[in-house]
């Protein structure tokens, strides 16, 4: 699953990318880490979803270059709402708003 999700990244180069870290064969950490290190995909933000919530769980998933840590059960009162600040502000046209620094 982890290879395919890189090869589907590296395809399709989503706003956002929703990682399980329990995956079979290849962890979410090793695939956070091989999507950080793809030019194409550095910048797009990870986001951990997770019933990983051990003490150090948090800061292994960070490390390994994810931006954000969710753990499971989500809320999915909630969910949209968490996920939205990682993305890149919008105009109300949909097209993406850059800032300058």
């Amino acid at each position: 699953m982890g290879k395919t999700g890189i090869a589907l990244a590296r395809q399709i180069k989503p706003d956002l990318i929703l990682l399980d870290i329990q995956l079979p064969v290849m962890d979410g950490y090793a695939v956070a880490r091989e999507l950080t290190k793809n030019g194409d995909l550095q910048d797009v933000p990870i986001v951990a979803v997770t019933s990983y919530a051990m003490v150090g769980d948090r800061e292994r998933i960070l490390a390994a270059g994810c931006r954000g840590y969710l753990e499971k059960p989500i809320n999915p009162a909630t969910f949209v709402a968490e996920i939205e600040q990682y993305l890149p502000a919008r105009t109300p046209n949909g097209m993406q708003e850059c800032i300058a620094p």
